[in-house]
């Protein structure tokens, strides 16, 4: 049985289960000029996992939970967030870090993400609280982890030794200029890892397949030439991730077919 991972730009995926149901992640649509999707053209969202409160990120994550129901892994403070904006208070399952919920019968633990999660809400108050990286259990042989906006940090080894997610969603690659600047970051000079960075995370958690994202565009960027490089230097190790670079609306299957 396999699972399909759909990149939709930036850290968004939608990930489609083997009984069919549907699980999207991040999904900044409508704010990215790279997704092919907008969030009236989904047909199917069973659960919603929000990583943290930066507009990239949480994005659209309001209107998709109000006009689906369904149930949405995130921190406090993005439920906070959320409920501020008209979702209702049932729907959220929120997690500490190395917590997990069940909903649906889908397994989801949160894991420490070096990063921020801060933000205004509707009503005026600052919000802060535990941004998070996420592991995904779709069966006992597909883990998927999604790091967030993570820095890079030692006790990934930790996460992969315990958890041994099969599959990274590694946010690894600088946002491109000219929309950092259309949100407002000027002189910014990467918060997340660097490509270099999310190949040596992905070795540390010891993934069979690495999917480098963070980007609207992959051709070009350093950071993705970077991550494709010196995962390929380690091809001979043993167990060594593969890289994989997917373009907005492309489609990651696991296990892949062979």
């Amino acid at each position: 049985m396999s699972t399909a991972i759909e990149f939709l730009g930036i850290a968004a995926y939608r990930i489609t289960l083997p009984d069919g149901r549907v699980v999207v992640i991040d999904p900044c649509l409508s704010a990215n000029p790279a997704s092919p999707v907008q969030p009236d053209d989904l047909e199917q969202v069973d659960l919603l996992l929000v990583t943290h409160l930066a507009a990239d990120h949480l994005g659209d994550a309001s209107a998709i939970a109000r006009r689906f129901g369904c149930p949405v892994v995130c921190g406090k403070e993005v439920a906070y967030f959320m409920q501020q904006e008209g979702v209702s208070k049932a729907q959220f399952r929120t997690v500490p870090w190395h917590g997990q919920v069940n909903p649906l019968g889908i397994r989801v633990r949160a894991v420490p993400s070096m990063h921020s999660s801060m933000g205004l809400a509707p009503d005026g108050k600052w919000l802060c609280g535990q941004p998070m990286g996420v592991i995904l259990y779709v069966d006992e042989a597909t883990r998927i982890y999604h790091s967030g906006d993570s820095a890079i940090f030692s006790d990934l080894r930790l996460i992969g030794e315990l958890y041994r997610p099969t599959v990274g969603l590694l946010c690894a690659c600088e946002l491109e200029q000219e929309y950092l600047l259309s949100l407002g970051l000027h002189d910014h000079y990467g918060n997340e890892m660097s490509g270099d960075e999310g190949a040596l995370a992905a070795a540390w958690l010891g993934v069979e397949y690495a999917l480098c994202c963070h980007y609207l565009n992959p051709e070009g960027r350093e950071d993705v030439v970077r991550f494709t490089r010196a995962l390929q230097a380690r091809a001979a190790e043993p167990g060594a991730p593969q890289p994989v670079i997917l373009k907005a609306g492309e489609t990651f299957v696991y296990p892949p077919q062979r």
